[in-house]
């Protein structure tokens, strides 16, 4: 399986952007999707997530209410993000829970600035 982020970009403090993520290869047993982010000279840190059948979802505190994560397609998720803040700036990661064993599959990365 290889993810593939997309939507990244500057915005300005209050903006909002959709990150998009695409698995291709073996994709059927994505039990779980994943977003994360590491901001400059800190920790990876999660963010969201969305798994099983019916879409469970969760939030770090930090993202709760402003933040939300969607299985668009069996393949894709897409994380629409709101009311952006400069404390968001950071590289998000999306994570891939094959067969719910943990978030082992890992993108790239896409690079989200905000400024205020």
């Amino acid at each position: 399986v290889k993810l593939v982020e997309s939507g990244g970009g500057s915005v300005q403090a209050g903006d909002s952007l959709t990150l998009s993520c695409v698995a291709s290869g073996e994709n059927n047993d994505l039990y779980g999707m994943g977003w994360f982010r590491q901001a400059p000279g800190k920790e990876r840190e999660w963010v969201a997530n969305i798994r099983g059948t019916v879409g469970l979802t969760a939030y770090s505190d930090s993202v709760k209410g402003r933040f939300t994560i969607s299985r668009v397609a069996k393949n894709t998720v897409h994380l629409q993000m709101n009311s952006l803040d400069p404390e968001d700036t950071a590289v998000y990661y999306c994570a891939a829970d094959k067969y719910a064993s943990g978030f082992k599959i890992w993108g790239q990365g896409t690079l989200v600035t905000v400024s205020s």
